[in-house]
């Protein structure tokens, strides 16, 4: 059984992966990141997570855009900003420095949720030539409890003006960070199991 009821949309966020070092290579050790080559230099990078929370509350987290930003560590804005048909369109920024290096992308999505097993998106404006994909949630059982397995799959193919490499290490090491900023938001807003 869940208690939706502690979701507060309104609580103060944490701070980002306020975990010690060990403590947080031992989580992210905990997330599984795969990265296949596709058409060209596009390529297709996923990572998965289980965490201890039912599948409504991680949904509660993931589609409130406009906080994402908050908790997620490399994304320095997240905006549900107008759609001209009505749909969910967001807008979102990421940066990462490397050694001297600042990496920055902008990209608008429009999003598609599907309650509570997928949210797609496709990128309408961005810096990328496109950025496409999803979260997808679904049950597990963890620990005599339902959890959720959290999976998130980007395809990507970035302008001839970034090196693909780089873009390629730059995701796989965000979307581990990003999904135990997820985990720790659920553990947060709704108790640590």
């Amino acid at each position: 059984m869940t208690d939706a009821s502690r979701f507060d949309p309104n609580s103060a966020p944490p701070a980002p992966l306020d975990l010690p070092e060990v403590g947080l290579a031992a989580v992210l050790q905990q997330v599984e990141v795969t990265t296949e080559r596709a058409e060209g230099r596009q390529r297709q990078i996923s990572a998965t997570i289980q965490i201890p929370h039912a599948i409504e509350q991680v949904w509660q987290i993931l589609t409130d855009y406009d906080r994402l930003a908050d908790f997620v560590p490399n994304l320095s804005k997240s905006q549900q900003i107008e759609h001209p048909h009505g749909g969910v369109r967001v807008e979102q920024v990421g940066t990462q420095s490397f050694l001297t290096f600042m990496f920055r992308a902008r990209v608008v999505l429009d999003m598609v949720e599907t309650f509570p097993h997928q949210i797609a998106f496709e990128m309408v404006e961005g810096d990328f030539k496109s950025f496409s994909g999803s979260w997808q949630l679904e049950p597990v059982e963890l620990a005599n409890r339902t959890g959720t397995k959290l999976r998130y799959t980007v395809l990507v193919l970035p302008p001839r003006t970034m090196p693909v490499g780089l873009i390629e290490r730059c995701v796989r090491s965000n979307l581990a960070v990003n999904l135990v900023a997820v985990q720790q938001r659920a553990d947060v807003l709704f108790g640590a199991v």
